[in-house]
């Protein structure tokens, strides 16, 4: 089934119209307070049951607010024998996810938080992990605001949020969730502080082969990739933000190296048998089984393992993977990235429903045009 996608630059125009750039540096100066109490929210370690494990240990500034641990593909909860079922995303650049919904026009489902968009804003998403038995496995709401109180900045939220913000739970709760999604608003998570970001407004230079990987990265012929991960300015002059906020089915692999398999079976009651939907599995149709949001490329060199079970370990692997999927023989059984580069072949997709055969499979790139491809990317990391 092929994918019907509007075109790039109407999608980064929504996603900008939506959240522009000057309602986060808005972000910045009206709600600098809110800003700060998120951000002591964010980095607290005892907010999790047991205490130990914080958004911030997930989403490290230093991994690009991504999972520090690359050697795991899918991250630890604060009990160290459970597992996420999901490769942790990149908390960047996410303030400007629209709001989920569904463009009847372009018949397709935009924005949302999560790689499935089951969060709608970031302040849904902000609730999700605090209660998440897998993550930090806190039994209530008010177990979390219980602790909130007895915070040493719980004096901080009537200052931002009025007198008693914190004695009615489910208003607590909804403050809680709103301060962070505050921080997450500000410059620390949007800088646009690349090499790219320089050489757009004329003040770096690209080499010669990040050259020749943008004009393949842009190439309908060739590379393609912005037809997902627009690369230009929006008609304002935005940066791009290399992501349509849209979803997809790339044809992923299973990832035999997924720990989530030999979950306990009270949360993964499928064991081995487990097939992850996607978009499909939260908003209930068939036919949007196996898509999963289509991720920011700013900072990909620091957030591998990559694709929502991180599959893959390498960029160049995913690269190849986009252009030979369909070009190579079907692997024998559940191998992972390496074993499949070395054998010539790639495993079956998880779910071949929905396969994306427009854009990718079978781009007919040359190894130094997966090599020049791949070098482009590598300036796309926040300095």
């Amino acid at each position: 089934m092929k994918t019907t996608r509007p075109p790039a630059r109407l999608l980064l125009t929504l996603a900008c119209t939506i959240l522009p750039l000057s309602s986060v540096a808005a972000a910045d100066a009206t709600l600098d307070a809110k800003a700060q109490l998120g951000r002591l929210l964010f980095f607290d370690t005892s907010l999790s049951e047991p205490a130990g494990q914080s958004c911030a240990t997930c989403h490290a500034p230093g991994a690009a607010f991504t999972d520090p641990d690359s050697a795991q593909p899918t991250s630890k909860g604060v009990h160290p024998e459970r597992f996420g079922n999901r490769n942790t995303p990149s908390a960047m650049y996410m303030a400007f996810s629209p709001k989920f919904h569904y463009d009847r026009k372009e018949k397709l489902y935009v924005g949302g938080q999560f790689w499935d968009g089951r969060a709608a804003t970031l302040e849904e998403q902000a609730k999700g992990p605090f209660l998440n038995p897998v993550e930090m496995a806190n039994p209530s709401k008010r177990a979390v605001v219980e602790k909130v109180r007895r915070s040493a900045y719980a004096e901080q939220f009537d200052a931002v949020f009025g007198k008693g913000a914190l004695v009615s739970v489910n208003r607590a709760y909804d403050h809680i969730a709103a301060a962070i999604a505050a921080y997450e608003r500000t410059a620390e998570f949007q800088p646009f502080t690349s090499r790219y970001d320089a050489w757009l407004a004329g003040k770096a230079q690209l080499t010669e082969q990040e050259l020749r990987g943008l004009r393949l990265y842009e190439d309908e012929k060739k590379g393609n990739c912005a037809a997902c991960h627009p690369s230009q300015r929006g008609p304002q002059g935005e940066p791009p933000l290399f992501t349509d906020f849209t979803y997809d089915n790339l044809g992923v692999p299973r990832n035999p190296g997924n720990p989530f398999y030999g979950q306990d079976k009270k949360f993964n009651p499928q064991g081995a048998k487990f097939v992850d939907k996607g978009l499909g599995g939260f908003v209930k149709q068939g036919a949007e089984d196996g898509k999963f949001k289509v991720p920011t490329l700013r900072n990909i060199a620091k957030t591998a393992p990559y694709m929502h079970n991180g599959y893959f370990k390498t960029l160049r692997g995913v690269v190849a993977f986009y252009n030979d999927r369909d070009a190579k023989p079907a692997c024998q059984g559940d191998v992972g990235e390496a074993e499949a580069l070395a054998r010539g072949c790639w495993p079956k997709p998880e779910i071949r429903r929905n396969l994306n055969t427009d854009e990718m499979g079978k781009l007919g790139l040359s190894e130094q045009e997966v090599d020049d491809i791949v070098a482009f990317m590598l300036t796309l990391s926040d300095e």
